[in-house]
């Protein structure tokens, strides 16, 4: 896990900008100048810890660079077979796509998995490539303006390092924010600043100074079939070998490995896989004095069970409160997901002695564990929408008093407000008043973001899967996990995004995979002969702090004007 960036421009200053994410690499740090661009990279050693293993990285023949954030996994079948033509320097993943590009070209990307966020500079064609992840676990930002070009894996790195761009912001990207408590993709906070979308890659034309394409190399197939049902027996087998594959690949390092273990299904699941391969492996727990909002004792279940080695410990309102006004320094634009705190917490309690950790995120948009494809479900049965309905839905979305009947009646028929975990906005005239400071039209249609990936062909939870796949797992929980746990020097893998996996649970049909009755009813199968059915089988609760935490509150939900003003208080941004 590493930081990087670069750029075209040479009189911006790279190793200022690299030097402001040394967080995410405090091992080495190196910045190459090149003919067309500079390239600059922030190492966490995990794996070939030697020199050898640094970035930026060059091939034997001088043609090819490349700096990369990130893990591969199962690499070392695709290096015995570029072997048989190249020449290795070191142990490491990184030659191993290098040589891969040499070899494949374009193609390279077909034979990888893993979480990445890759920039290859090919002297041969005077082209500067960045790649993401399948599922958008690693980062990758970039900005292009007047023929000028940089990326980074993180914001920040782009102001420290462009020194002389007049940062402008995309008030459109702020309200969008008020409505899903993060930016949504491509759109940052800014400007001419953009995230690159998962799944993609971006082609720089160095010598024309432009974008020559950004196209997508991945495509998700989705089962589209009504009443398939395979033997549940065989898709149990197949699931088990996928995950515990997964996780063997995932341990793998040069340097300690660990797991966060929290009490819910999907992280017991993990750190039972991880006991299978590594019996002393250390789990992190945290929990909550606050005992409604306290899991820590179903971790406890799972540790006397298997003898897991583990690390507790239990927050109370002194801890929230000393990292209270980090969330700009972690995430450079707003972010309103308050569980971010404790996965900080959780993070910086792993750092003490490992430096990697495998988390169990994934596993709810994969296999179905949100309570809210229920009531999806349920508005799609062709109730009458009378306006007790009505009601009971404002309030449950947080629209209440904000949007008008006739827009409820709109999205009560499509379904879409039920895809929005946290919809929650603080007072109408609030909103109205900074709609108007931005100068948002009253027509902005602020669902542009759901209606992207909204497939009403599938059946009604597929359809909520992969939505909150492709939106929420990416905007709001991968970019939540990957900023507080580097911002702690941790790497967090996540083996319920392996590529075979998402495409398996993808296959599913509905009837396969779960039903409103029992979500995650493929997952819990699977493993209920080694999970305690009191973890499997329970009432899912969400990673939310205790309501008392926060003094701006709703629903145990941070309102989200409040935080904008107190976590970026500039007058230009509110």
């Amino acid at each position: 896990m590493c930081g990087i960036l670069g750029g075209n421009n040479r009189n911006w200053d790279y190793k200022k900008g690299i030097e402001s994410i040394r967080h995410r690499g405090p091992d080495a740090c190196r910045t190459e100048e090149f003919q067309d661009c500079t390239l600059a990279f922030a190492r966490l050693a995990i794996m070939d810890l030697s020199e050898n293993g640094m970035q930026p990285m060059t091939s034997m023949d001088g043609n090819v660079t490349i700096v990369y954030n990130g893990e591969i996994y199962g690499y070392t079948s695709l290096k015995r077979e570029l072997e048989k033509k190249y020449r290795f320097r070191s142990s490491g993943d990184t030659e191993v796509i290098l040589n891969a590009y040499m070899e494949y070209g374009d193609g390279f990307i077909d034979k990888i998995d893993g979480m990445f966020a890759i920039a290859i500079y090919d002297r041969r064609t005077m082209e500067l490539k960045l790649y993401r992840d399948r599922a958008g676990i690693k980062p990758l930002y970039y900005y292009c303006n007047n023929g000028r070009f940089a990326f980074a894996s993180e914001i920040k790195a782009l102001e420290k390092a462009c020194g002389d761009v007049a940062w402008r912001m995309d008030y459109t990207a702020l309200y969008d924010y008020l409505f899903y408590q993060y930016i949504p993709e491509p759109k940052t906070m800014y400007m001419d600043c953009y995230k690159l979308l998962p799944a993609h890659v971006l082609v720089y034309d160095l010598k024309n100074r432009n974008i020559k394409g950004i196209h997508k190399y991945w495509k998700l197939h989705v089962n589209t079939a009504k009443g398939r049902r395979r033997k549940e027996e065989v898709l149990c087998e197949e699931l088990r070998s996928l995950l515990s594959d997964s996780v063997r690949q995932q341990l793998i390092a040069d340097v300690p490995v660990g797991c966060f273990l929290s009490g819910g299904v999907d992280s017991s699941i993990i750190s039972y896989e991880c006991n299978q391969y590594s019996p002393d492996i250390h789990t992190y727990t945290i929990g909550f004095k606050e005992k409604p909002y306290d899991e820590s004792g179903y971790a406890d279940i799972m540790t006397a069970k298997y003898g897991l080695n583990c690390s507790k410990k239990i927050l109370e309102y002194k801890d929230i409160e000393g990292i209270k006004g980090r969330l700009r320094d972690w995430y450079d634009e707003p972010f309103a997901d308050t569980s971010a705190y404790p996965s900080y917490l959780v993070s910086e309690l792993a750092r003490r002695d490992v430096t990697v950790v495998l988390t169990g995120d994934g596993g709810d948009e994969l296999f179905g564990g949100y309570h809210r494809y229920r009531s999806y479900v349920e508005s799609l049965k062709g109730k009458k929408i009378d306006s007790e309905i009505l009601g009971k839905l404002s309030r449950r979305t947080g629209l209440d008093g904000i949007l008008p009947e006739v827009i409820l009646r709109r999205y009560v028929h499509t379904g879409l407000d039920h895809y929005i975990p946290y919809i929650h906005m603080s007072d109408k005239g609030d909103v109205e008043s900074y709609r108007k400071k931005w100068g948002i039209g009253k027509d902005y249609d602020v669902w542009w973001h759901l209606r992207k990936y909204y497939r009403r062909e599938l059946p009604p939870i597929t359809r909520a899967r992969y939505l909150d796949f492709k939106t929420y797992l990416p905007g709001d929980i991968l970019t939540k996990v990957d900023r507080v746990s580097m911002a702690n020097s941790l790497e967090a893998r996540v083996p319920f995004l392996g590529r075979r996996l998402m495409e398996f649970a993808f296959s599913l049909s509905e009837e396969e995979c779960c039903s409103a009755d029992m979500l995650k009813r493929i997952l819990k199968k699977s493993y209920e002969d080694v999970i305690p059915k009191e973890l499997l089988y329970r009432e899912k609760k969400g990673f939310a702090v205790p309501a008392n935490y926060f003094r701006a509150q709703r629903r145990n939900t941070p309102i989200t004007c409040e935080i904008l003003k107190r976590e970026w208080n500039d007058e230009k941004f509110i």
